[in-house]
């Protein structure tokens, strides 16, 4: 019988082909980005290159190899999985916060080495600190005009052509003409004559549309200029469109094929003197193409913003999402209280029921992100994905940690209920509270305007912080409305950020803690930012978060000593509020359930 040979003997060979590809380039060394080429964070699988290559399956990461060493790089969700993934004879690991590739590039690169990069896979900015570092050691980086992951690449998936969809007004709140003056009016405010878009989900708000060419996100492969008088170029396989879609597109909105975005931007008209491209999500190439006889100004995506501050349609339907999505995690929640003490249940077997329950709603769209169903050890691996080397039996006596979330029409949901199976220890008991109260602490929390999430994000980490106890994570993470399931401008992490949270920003509140090897600990739930009632004497206006996720929090893994009153309160609130929601929509089985789950404490 033929076996397929170790996974740590192909990813050997294709190491070995991608050198030989180094040398016929005549380049010294490669970079080897996980983004494509509008730099999102999931790709369809023919941008997979970091994963073919190395087996790291993560969702942020980089790798550089050279003729005689290489290192992965990744971030403290990932400094598990990476070990589990790569081969740590061919790759070192680094810590991309602590030991960035910068750092590693001046103590690898030597004088007079070049190193060659795809200009469509990176980054401006990204780049230019990658080339101070070789420039110490007098070494350069040099763009080759073909992917050399792609030269060697046996079999490498297409560009995936999925149909796209009008995504209708009564969700997205705004015509998408309505939002094309928005958008022109910040260019007119910025000085520029148009603006370049590579961000998928930008282009998927913009123009009211969306795709399946991404996993987890409704995104369609595009990119997008446009004018500061309103009117639009769009770049896209036209056998995605539909009749249909070009009506809902209309007479302002050129249609333009995605292979020809060479020849456009090269011969844009004159009259575009400054133009401007994203910071974070346009390419070196892009940026290259554009420079070429007019001024281009890295700013930030104007969509970016906007769409963050949600419209009241849109909000409102993130609510009713978030109450169907609750609907189907209680009724999982209620099966799996019974069938996980069975012992027969497997991380996988557990993921899969859960998107069954979801899918039975009929604006379900599928999985936000890849569940994280962790049992045990697995639960400590910060975006473990179970696959059937890997998945572990659920059993009693252990504590499980499930993060998932789902695509709805109307909304994107995300998620985090960490509980016992059968009894938790009074270690788990006691540091699951701690991570209760740093939950608790930030949904409570009122803040003035202008407050950054980056200044919010000690509350969440202070009980945790106390006992001499962290997480190596971001605490939030802002949430599209059935786009991605992770979006910017917002964030709230330990990490400087200076955009303010403003009223409409969806946001996850999700703290967590570790223990390597034997468990992990996570509560999630996504928040919107709102208007708070005024306060007497009050001399600025304050902000706080409505809690948009319902399901309950396990009552059998908090220690009820060590919450106050006031946490106390919000707990025995928020339950009371999830059992009065939640129990017109299940069966009787889960009603009962419901009932225990969320009594007062």
């Amino acid at each position: 019988m033929d076996t397929l040979p170790p996974p740590s003997v192909v990813t050997a060979e294709r190491l070995a082909a991608l050198r030989a590809a180094i040398r016929a380039a005549g380049v010294d060394g490669y970079l080897v980005p996980h983004g494509d080429e509008h730099q999102g964070e999931f790709n369809a699988p023919y941008a997979e290159r970091l994963k073919w290559l190395t087996g790291f399956s993560g969702s942020a990461g980089s790798a550089i190899v050279m003729k005689d060493s290489a290192a992965v790089f990744v971030d403290g969700r990932y400094t598990l999985q990476v070990r589990d993934q790569v081969d740590g004879v061919l790759y070192q690991y680094r810590h991309m916060i602590d030991e960035p590739a910068s750092s590693w590039l001046i103590e690898t690169a030597k004088a007079g080495q070049a190193i060659g990069f795809d200009a469509r896979l990176h980054t401006p900015g990204g780049l230019a600190r990658l080339e101070d570092a070789v420039a110490k050691v007098g070494a350069s980086l040099v763009p080759l005009p073909h992917n050399l992951i792609d030269e060697v690449w046996i079999n490498q998936p297409s560009r995936p052509t999925a149909p796209v969809m009008v995504y209708p007004e009564k969700f997205a709140g705004r015509s998408s003409a309505d939002k094309r003056v928005l958008v022109a009016q910040v260019l007119k405010g910025e000085g520029l004559d148009a603006f370049f878009f590579t961000a998928l989900d930008s282009i998927a708000w913009l123009f009211n549309i969306r795709g399946g060419d991404v996993e987890f996100s409704p995104l369609t492969y595009a990119y997008a200029l446009l004018f500061a008088d309103g009117k639009a170029v769009l770049f896209i396989d036209p056998a995605k469109l539909s009749p249909e879609v070009k009506a809902h597109l209309g007479p302002d909105v050129r249609l333009a094929p995605y292979d020809g975005l060479d020849h456009e931007l090269t011969a844009l008209a004159k009259s575009v003197a400054t133009i401007g491209l994203d910071r974070d999500t346009g390419s070196r190439w892009a940026y290259d193409r554009l420079a070429a006889g007019r001024k281009v100004k890295i700013v930030a995506d104007p969509c970016t913003a906007l769409k963050a501050r949600k419209h009241p349609t849109e909000l409102q339907g993130v609510r009713d999402a978030h109450v169907r999505d609750g609907a189907a995690l209680s009724r999982f929640l209620a099966w799996l209280s019974k069938e996980a003490l069975k012992g027969t249940l497997t991380e996988i077997t557990a993921a899969d029921k859960l998107e069954a329950f979801r899918a039975e709603s009929n604006t379900f769209r599928g999985p936000s992100f890849a569940t994280i169903a962790g049992a045990a050890g697995n639960g400590a691996i910060v975006h473990y994905r179970a696959n059937p080397k890997t998945a572990a039996r659920i059993q009693p006596n252990m504590v499980m940690l499930l993060d998932s979330g789902g695509q709805y029409l109307d909304g994107t949901t995300d998620v985090t209920r960490t509980f016992a199976v059968g009894e938790a220890t009074a270690e788990q008991k006691h540091r699951f509270t701690l991570v209760l109260k740093g939950h608790i602490a930030l949904a409570m929390a009122r803040f003035v305007k202008g407050t950054t999430g980056s200044q919010l994000d000690a509350l969440a980490r202070h009980a945790l912080w106390q006992e001499g106890l962290d997480y190596d994570h971001g605490t939030g993470h802002g949430v599209g409305t059935f786009l991605g399931v992770h979006e910017g401008p917002q964030r709230i992490s330990k990490v400087g950020n200076t955009v303010a949270l403003e009223p409409g920003m969806v946001v996850s509140n999700e703290p967590g803690y570790y223990k390597t090897g034997e468990y992990g600990i996570r509560i999630e739930n996504l928040v919107a930012v709102r208007e708070a009632a005024k306060v007497p004497g009050a001399e600025k206006a304050l902000l706080e978060f409505e809690t948009l996720t319902l399901a309950p929090i396990d009552r059998n893994m908090i220690e009820p000593g060590l919450l106050s009153d006031a946490e106390r309160g919000w707990l025995n609130d928020y339950h009371a509020r999830v059992r009065e929601t939640l129990t017109p929509l299940v069966d009787a089985e889960t009603q009962a359930w419901l009932a225990t789950a969320t009594a007062a404490i």
